[in-house]
């Protein structure tokens, strides 16, 4: 396999839990191309990959553009061109890491004889020419882009997630963290559904404890649409929500001497960059197994959960209450002792 197209589009965090397959893959065949199809969102995120030789973004913004204002035909010729561009590349390998019919429509669009994916669903498993079951209950992080590299022969030793970052984005965010804050705890308390958050007012009480505890420097990290959550805080620190690019916050978590957060991109980013990682689950759980000594996951196995995208506490969202600003600093201090 010489060219080889390796198609994640989203999330951040499976962006992060797939970023193992190209080393992976380089390994079993050390003389691939490696081209990485995603969105423009986590462009920069792959870019400085160092097995990954290309990043593919695909247009979804400006396809959707066309939709919305019925320009049909536009529409038509433009997906035609990146259909050509794709088969262009004449790509020994497609891999569909995502498992859904769009990400399947891209293996098949870029002419590769073989298309491998994983869990297809959605009527994906059509357009591949091989769809590997990996098994939806294993607890290891990352479990089914392993499942992927063994497929092909690589050895799981050498899949080890990556968390690249470019230096101009190290520089960004040393500077907006600033020289004061000295040794600082990540925080990542933001994410798309109500029912993966904690409380809020704990994670005011849990900094402040890490303040005085732990000397560590509380440093919030978020997207733009997190800003109101964060103001209403008003929680001691370095407030970075919504202020930085997506490379630039993996820079703050790699320079984090903790990491502590719930399922979401940044938090996995921790595990990735071999940082002390607390992760807090509840509704739903990606992964026990961090691979890591140095990180580890809280989690309460209630009869209800993981409930996914589907609670039936209405609202109470047990499984998150069950996690104490004193547990969670418990296991922190461990964290750190394990990594000194």
């Amino acid at each position: 396999m010489e060219r080889i197209l390796l198609i994640r589009l989203s999330a951040i965090g499976d962006i992060v839990f797939a970023s193992g397959l190209p080393g992976a893959l380089k390994a079993r065949w050390p003389q691939a191309h490696i081209s990485w199809l995603t969105e423009p969102a986590t462009v920069g995120l792959l870019e400085a990959h160092p097995d990954v030789d290309e990043v593919i973004p695909w247009p979804r913004a400006d396809w959707r553009a066309l939709a919305k204002r019925r320009r049909y035909l536009a529409l038509g010729l433009a997906i035609r061109r990146f259909a050509t561009d794709l088969r262009a590349r004449r790509f020994d390998l497609a891999i569909d890491a995502q498992g859904l019919l769009k990400s399947a429509a891209f293996a098949r669009m870029s002419g590769a004889p073989t298309r491998v994916g994983v869990n297809c669903r959605e009527g994906g498993q059509w357009l591949v020419t091989d769809n590997v079951r990996s098994p939806t209950d294993d607890r290891r992080i990352s479990s089914e882009y392993r499942d992927l590299a063994t497929h092909f022969g690589a050895n799981e030793a050498d899949f080890r997630l990556q968390l690249a970052v470019p230096p101009a984005a190290r520089s960004a965010a040393a500077e907006a963290v600033g020289e004061q804050a000295g040794d600082y705890v990540a925080l990542c308390p933001f994410t798309t559904r109500p029912q993966k958050h904690w409380l809020e007012e704990r994670w005011h009480a849990l900094a402040e404890t890490l303040q005085q505890r732990l000397a560590l420097t509380p440093v919030w990290l978020g997207g733009p649409d997190d800003r109101e959550a964060a103001a209403r805080f008003a929680a001691p620190g370095v407030d970075l929500t919504g202020r930085l690019t997506l490379p630039e916050s993996a820079a703050v978590i790699a320079g984090a001497r903790l990491v502590i957060g719930v399922d979401t991109g940044l938090t996995h980013m921790g595990v990735a960059a071999d940082v002390p990682t607390l992760a807090l689950f509840g509704s739903t759980r990606p992964y026990l197994d961090t691979g890591r000594r140095n990180a580890c996951v809280l989690y309460r196995e209630l009869s209800c959960s993981p409930c996914r995208r589907r609670p039936t506490c209405n609202g109470a969202f047990t499984c998150m209450r069950e996690h104490s600003v004193a547990e969670v600093a418990s296991h922190a201090q461990r964290l750190l002792e394990v990594a000194a």
